[in-house]
């Protein structure tokens, strides 16, 4: 072994024995902090929806976790590439599986290892425990038991019942099939397919290969006794083989291989060699899925072959076929309607969204993932990867639609659009919908100015915003280099049909756009040459003049440069609403059980009274936009006058004034965040204090360090790093100043955000 395998496996064993073992943990998803909450959780409470169950069985799915539980389970017979290591050795896999289905689907699962080897007693354990799981995942049970295992518990269980080695491989396989032919431009119904591995998972891609247009006599199907062909041995081919025998005089692999456009290797290391590579057809197609040794090394495939395209298990290589793009958005969208089965239809429509995915551009958060870089759709990048958030939203409705269409969902969903957009709780741990920024669907596309628009995270959030109908998008930058980077990044944007570019460099509005503004700052020490200069170089004053002249409905600037700067500019041409004395920052965090607000975490840098006073009246507003009704604490260092310190002291008037001003809104403080956050301490320091049994979902902070900082550390330690950065309150006209670490999916969310906050002014207008 060498030194590199000995570190690798010495860091793999310290993962799962570290403090607390293994990789899984139980967690209370309802409040259990007081003997009012355990009597409701437990006795007496609990009786109360068994006897609701115990009326209508369907009301378990109402009042339990079941229809979001998927049971993973296994004997232990096949794991991995180990082979029979038993149910023992299995469960740190099964617990892997587990953890995956959370992470990517937001799925809960019970991991069992079953000690049985028997099909029936194994059948007769799973199939008793309908009651507790939503689905099952069968999961490293060895071939050819696997295939009677899955089709007696689909006939006894009413829950969807999938064999992952089968057909979740099958399942990517085809999608990275699908999307090889389209790059090697090859027909399915032209090519010929040379396997080799016939057991559950090679016998569920052959299958989902003929469903996509393969021709069954162009499939030379081989295992450890060579070609199976039309009257072998029936001791050396069960059935699930014979299916694939073929009326031929081939019989070895490097025969078979001879002449073919694909190569499927689902069996061992090592067993297809250059000369057989150098006799495959123009442009092959090798699948060499042998795990941790293919069937043969990918570049020793493209030294003999460099017109070779290569996909393997692995992810040190290109086009990892990897089961974890399938079987978490399989199950999402399965649950979601409560299907009764998952069937061939939903197989199909689950490898034709992740084919269809790849090639779509990627973020800069999946390419960050991958050590950034670039993915275009092409030889070495045919599946999506992973981390890719979109996956869970393209193929969970695909899969629930092709349900419905099966007629097997017994909760069909209305609105495919809408569940679609739900799911982005998953990808951000949170919904624009659930809080409020779901916009009519016969909405009006808002134009939205972007100064930064030469940027790459712009760019993506502009397609975005186009693709979901929210905006079209008015770009500042210079057109040669914006058609650069679309063409780089593979987006699909088409500028004046989708967008409009507002180049700088070369735009008839130029002496009528610095003359403005230079009326508007002559008398502010800007000389006709600095207007002339700024208007070619400054993208936003060009960004706010376009706003102020009515070119767009809003702008967004600040992906470089200082937020102070932006703001300056921002003042200068556009200003501040009527009667506001100042602008306020607010961001927003979005925790794993809360959304927070905080206020203000870049303008104001030591607020007076007033100055607090006015920076919460904005900020409520922003609160209210979310639909959501704010609960506001003032933060300092102390709770409840037990300070007498400036920055207490100056919390403290704040609060009086605006629980006058504002009676009906619940204001408290001063106090201490751990108070404003939770109930029990805040009512252990004062019982009658006006937040009472909520906890604050607005912060105001005493200074912008302290703003922001608290920003900061929320946002780094939430299961969600970016959603958005933050709100520019006070503003005559909607311009929001992002930040220079900001993502595109941040931008696409503030668009969001402003087109909500214009729909809402149209209607009171």
């Amino acid at each position: 072994m060498d030194d590199a395998k000995k570190i690798f496996k010495k860091q793999a064993l310290e993962y799962h024995s570290s403090f607390p073992a293994g990789k899984l943990e139980i967690c209370p998803t309802k409040s259990m902090h007081t003997s009012h909450d355990l009597s409701l959780a437990y006795s007496p409470g609990v009786a109360e929806p068994c006897i609701e169950i115990s009326k209508d069985q369907t009301l378990i799915n109402t009042y339990t976790s079941r229809s979001n539980l998927v049971g993973v389970i296994t004997n232990g017979t096949a794991v991995l590439g180990l082979g029979d290591i038993g149910p023992y050795a299995a469960k740190p896999v099964m617990e892997g599986k587990a953890v995956l289905f959370k992470k990517f689907a937001d799925i809960n699962v019970f991991d069992l290892e079953i000690k049985q080897t028997s099909v029936e007693a194994f059948c007769d354990i799973v199939s008793s425990l309908e009651p507790t799981f939503g689905g099952i995942n069968l999961e490293d049970i060895k071939s050819p038991e696997c295939f009677d295992i899955e089709r007696i518990l689909q006939e006894r269980m009413n829950i969807p019942v999938f064999h992952d080695d089968q057909h979740g491989t099958a399942i990517v396989v085809v999608a990275a099939f699908l999307n090889a032919l389209s790059v090697v431009q090859k027909d399915p119904q032209k090519v010929k397919v040379c396997a080799v591995g016939i057991g559950a998972a090679g016998t569920s891609c052959l299958n989902m290969f003929k469903s996509v247009g393969v021709l069954k006599e162009n499939i030379i199907a081989c295992d450890e006794f060579g070609v199976i062909y039309k009257g072998r041995d029936a001791k050396i081919t069960p059935p699930h083989k014979e299916q694939f025998a073929l009326q031929t005089s081939l019989r070895t692999l490097s025969e078979a291989i001879n002449g073919c456009d694909v190569f499927l290797g689902l069996s061992v290391g090592n067993i297809c060699t250059q000369e057989m590579v150098k006799t495959m057809a123009p442009n092959p197609i090798l699948f060499c899925l042998a795990n941790p040794i293919p069937e043969i090394n990918p570049n020793d495939v493209i030294a003999v072959r460099p017109d070779a395209l290569c996909a393997t298990g692995r992810s040190d290589f290109p086009n990892q076929v990897n089961n974890v793009l399938c079987f978490p958005f399989l199950f999402r969208g399965a649950l979601d309607v409560g299907a009764l089965k998952i069937t061939h239809g939903m197989k199909i429509a689950c490898a034709k969204a992740i084919a269809q995915l790849a090639t779509r551009e990627v973020d800069e958060f999946i390419a960050g993932a991958y050590g950034g870089n670039e993915m275009v759709f092409g030889r070495d990048y045919i599946l999506p990867k992973p981390f890719d958030s979109r996956l869970v939203m393209e193929i969970a409705p695909a899969v629930a639609l092709a349900a419905m269409k099966d007629g097997v969902a017994t909760k069909p969903i209305v609105d495919i659009e809408q569940y679609r957009l739900s799911l982005e709780r998953i990808v951000t741990r949170t919904s624009w919908s659930a809080l409020g920024l779901r916009t009519k669907k016969s909405a009006k596309l808002i134009k939205v100015i972007f100064s930064e628009g030469e940027d790459h995270r712009v760019l993506r959030a502009a397609q975005s915003t186009i693709e979901n109908k929210i905006s079209f998008p008015i770009l500042v930058g210079r057109k040669t280099v914006i058609e650069q980077y679309i063409n780089r990044l593979n987006l699909r944007i088409q500028v004046d049909k989708d967008f409009q570019i507002v180049d700088p460099q070369d735009d008839p509005r130029y002496r009528e756009y610095w003359e403005s503004y230079h009326e508007i700052a002559g008398r502010k020490g800007v000389s006709i040459p600095n207007a002339r200069k700024l208007l070619l170089t400054n993208q936003t004053v060009i960004g706010s003049l376009l706003l102020k002249k009515g070119e767009g409905d809003a702008l967004v600037c600040g992906t470089t440069g200082a937020f102070k700067d932006h703001l300056f500019y921002i003042d200068q041409i556009l200003g501040k609403e009527n009667g506001i004395k100042n602008y306020c920052s607010v961001s927003v965090a979005f925790l794993k059980d809360q959304t927070i607000f905080i206020a203000d975490t870049q303008v104001t840098v030591q607020p007076t009274v007033q100055e607090l006073v006015e920076i919460t009246e904005l900020s409520i507003d922003v609160v209210r936009q979310f639909k959501l009704m704010p609960k506001i604490a003032l933060l300092s260092h102390s709770s409840f006058g037990s300070s007498n310190l400036p920055q207490a002291v100056k919390m403290s008037d704040a609060v009086n004034i605006l629980q006058k001003k504002y009676p009906t809104i619940a204001i408290d403080g001063e106090m201490m965040p751990d108070a404003a956050l939770h109930y029990s301490i805040r009512s252990e320091l004062l019982a009658n204090n006006k937040l009472m049994h909520e906890n604050a979902n607005l912060l105001i902070m005493p200074d912008m360090d302290s703003a922001s900082i608290s920003f900061r550390l929320l946002k780094a330690t939430s299961a969600n790093q970016d959603v958005i950065a933050s709100i520019l309150a006070g503003c005559a006209y909607p311009a929001h100043i992002l930040t220079n670490t900001v993502s595109s999916r941040s931008i696409f969310n503030i668009t969001k955000y402003i087109q909500s906050k214009i729909e809402s002014s149209q209607e009171k207008l």
